[in-house]
């Protein structure tokens, strides 16, 4: 069976009775709350607005043109901060001197500052750095605690080098 309109049961408006003149006039002009009139902005407010937007679009424009050498530096600020994968990925960018001058020295420098915090994979590479002649400030028996220590944490390569290397105590304790 077709769903058949009913009509609304609104008045209409002749069915509406008019407004007395003396309800009409409840809120006196006292009471009337004057909201001002918004204005427009000076013209240097609209230039200030302009140069943000075009020095915004000039950031973006470096950031992708220059994306390595935004990273290098975040990477640099957050190293500092005390962030450990921070520190491992500068360490990384000194090892194999990308955006950076090759310095092994600075590269175990923040291997150790990220390791001392518990990162594995830096803990990792201090140790192999140390094994293969680098200069580190790892102490003697230590590159076997760092190659457990990542080991215990998920890298694979650790694996292989402390059942290979440590075991037998070749270079682990040199």
């Amino acid at each position: 069976m077709p769903h058949i309109r009913r009509r609304s049961k609104r008045p209409s408006i002749a069915q509406v009775t008019s407004v007395p003149e003396a309800e009409e006039l409840l809120v006196q002009d006292e009471d009337k709350i004057h909201v001002p009139r918004a204005t427009k902005d000076p013209w240097w407010i609209s230039a200030l607005e302009v140069a943000c937007v075009i020095l915004l679009m000039f950031m973006l424009w470096f950031c992708w043109r220059h994306e390595d050498l935004v990273h290098l530096h975040t990477a640099k600020v957050y190293a500092h901060l005390g962030h450990a994968s921070a520190q491992h990925v500068l360490a990384h960018r000194y090892l194999n001197g990308s955006g950076v001058e090759k310095d092994h020295a600075e590269a175990m420098r923040w291997f150790r500052k990220s390791a001392d915090q518990g990162h594995a994979h830096s803990a990792y590479n201090l140790a192999v750095g140390h094994m293969q002649g680098l200069e580190t400030d790892v102490q003697k028996g230590e590159a076997k605690k760092l190659i457990k220590h990542a080991m215990n944490h998920g890298v694979h390569e650790a694996h292989h080098i402390y059942h290979t290397v440590c075991i037998t105590g070749q270079k682990c304790d040199h």
